[in-house]
This record gives C-alpha cells, structure tokens and sequence, in this order.
C-alpha cells in the first residue's frame, strides 16, 4: 500500500515583479558611480602626466565680490615666461569677466609696455610688476590704475600651457594664420586655416615680429583664447574634463582648489556657450609713446579714458 501526504500541499513560490522604477534608480547610481569612478581616475591620470610647476607666485588676496553684483566674478589671468634668473616677468595679462548669470564672458587684455605706477616701487612697464613683487603685486597694478577688481588668478607658463593645449585639444585647436610667422617663436606657420598644436598655438600667441609689433600679438591672443573657449564647447571636451583639470592643477597657479577649477571648468564647458567678447588697453586716442632711461620705450595712458571704457565694457 503506498503512502500519502496527508499535510497541507505548498504554495509555489511567486517571482517578485522587479519594479520598473527599481530598475531605473539601480542604473542611475550604478552609472553615477561609473562616472565618479572614471572622473577620479582621469584626473589623477591627468595629474600623473605632468610634473608640478615651478611658479612661485606669492601670496594672493582677492577683492570682495560686489553685493550688486555678485554674479561677476573677475579672474587674472597671466602667462609668464622665465627669464632664466628664476624670476618671470609676464607676457600675457588678462583680466575675464564671468557673468554667471547673464552667461557673458568679456576679456579685458593690457599691453605689456604700459607705463605702470607700481605700489610701493618705481614705475615701470606693466610687465615687471610680476617680477618685482608677484601676483598680488600685478593685482594691486591693474586695480589701483584701471578700478578694475580682481577676485581670483591663474597663472601658467608657456612650457606648461602646451601642455595643456595638448591635452585638451589632441587634434589641434583651428586657427586662421594670417602671414608666415617664425622670427623667435620656435615655429613656422604658413598662412591659412589650420589646427595647431600646443607649441605653434603659442608661437602664434607670441610672435610680434612685424609693423603691429605688441598691438598684433595682443590681438593674437584674443583670438586663441576665443578659439580655445569655442572649441571646448564640443562634445567630447565634457569627457575630457577631469583629464584637464588634472592637468591643470600641475601646470596652473591659481587660489582656486582643485575641486573648484574642476566644478567651474566643467561649468564652463556645459553653460558658457556665449562669444568672448574683448577689449584691449589702452584703447584707441588715449596713449602716446615715451622713453625713460630705467624702463625703456613705454606707452602712457589716459587713464580716465581707460577706465571710463573698461567700466562701459563691463557693465554693457
């Protein structure tokens, strides 16, 4: 005779329906922490690839932001060259303008050569305020002389900016040279439209060997920059952006951390979409050309025109 079960007979067990918005949430953070993963490890490759900078800038102390204002945000920009004493002086000086709000970008650049009244030295050429007493030195310069405030700096050599040419841009940045250029630049450019490396993006930046001397290399560098800001607007510069900053935080001197320059530069990719606008001191009709036995041939400014045009510039 065979046995029978006598007890109750069992359920079989019913599959959970996974949740659709389970699933959604569950990718959401896996792909969030995929590129978390990947930003740390592209900065830190970034950081890898490059020696950290000699720059010894000094110490820095910003203006305040403006309560009316506070949207504006004015960096210093300055590229210096060593001389070989150890101490650079500073071929490039900018000042951007950064409305995050009104999402406007204007680029204020001052010629070299202007007869600067530099706090606590003698005047001389704008240029050497960076040697004679660093960043802040520069920053006190440009404010005392245009009323112009300055809240933050970067710095960066011209060895460590083809670096970063490089790196941000491995196809090269598109230029349009206009005349052949070499004279002291460590480059032949040849006219025409065409993608520069890091090393020729700098020689085009630098070289001032024909009748618009300093005046044409100011405006070079407008164009770089501009050419620069609008290539980064490309998809692919979003993935490359931790890589940059990495870089950047080796090749760059700035009171910025490396957790800002990453967030603004990434803010800056994604949001900053307007032209650069420019403008470049002195402005037309308010300089003359002089020399003085300890500074050399210099521009003089008026300066009330100069600062009547970076306010209207600014504010507009």
């Amino acid at each position: 005779m065979s046995e029978h079960y006598e007890g109750p007979v069992p359920k079989r067990r019913r599959r959970r329906r996974l949740r659709k918005g389970r699933v959604l949430v569950t990718l959401f953070l896996a792909g969030f922490v995929a590129i978390g993963l990947f930003s740390s490890y592209q900065y830190i490759a970034g950081k890898r690839a490059v020696s950290k900078n000699a720059i010894e800038p000094g110490s820095f102390e910003g203006d305040m932001l403006d309560p009316s204002a506070s949207s504006v945000e004015n960096f210093l920009l300055l590229g210096v060259d060593d001389d070989g004493s150890g101490k650079s002086r500073t071929d490039t000086m900018m000042v951007l303008s950064w409305d995050k709000q009104a999402k406007t970008m204007k680029l204020v650049s001052f010629m070299r050569d202007i007869y600067a009244d530099i706090p606590g030295y003698k005047s001389y050429k704008l240029n050497t305020a960076y040697y004679l007493g660093g960043v802040q030195s520069a920053k006190d310069t440009i404010t005392g002389m245009f009323n112009l405030p300055i809240h933050h700096y970067a710095i960066v050599d011209f060895d460590n900016f083809e670096t970063i040419a490089d790196t941000a841009f491995p196809d090269g940045v598109e230029m349009n040279v206009k005349k052949e250029m070499s004279e002291k630049i460590g480059v032949t450019l040849m006219p025409g439209l065409q993608k520069l490396n890091g090393k020729e993006l700098l020689g085009y930046a630098r070289f001032r060997a024909d009748a618009e001397g300093d005046f044409g290399r100011v405006s070079r560098q407008q164009e770089v920059l501009s050419a620069v800001k609008k290539q980064a607007m490309t998809p692919g510069m979003l993935v490359r952006a931790p890589k940059i900053a990495g870089v950047i935080s080796q090749t760059v001197e700035t009171d910025l951390s490396s957790k800002e320059e990453l967030s603004r530069l990434t803010s800056l990719l994604v949001k900053g979409g307007a032209e650069i606008e420019t403008l470049t001191i002195p402005v037309k009709g308010s300089y003359s050309f002089a020399d003085y036995s300890h500074a050399g041939s210099v521009i003089e400014v008026n300066l009330d025109k100069n600062r009547e045009a970076i306010r209207s510039f600014i504010s507009n």
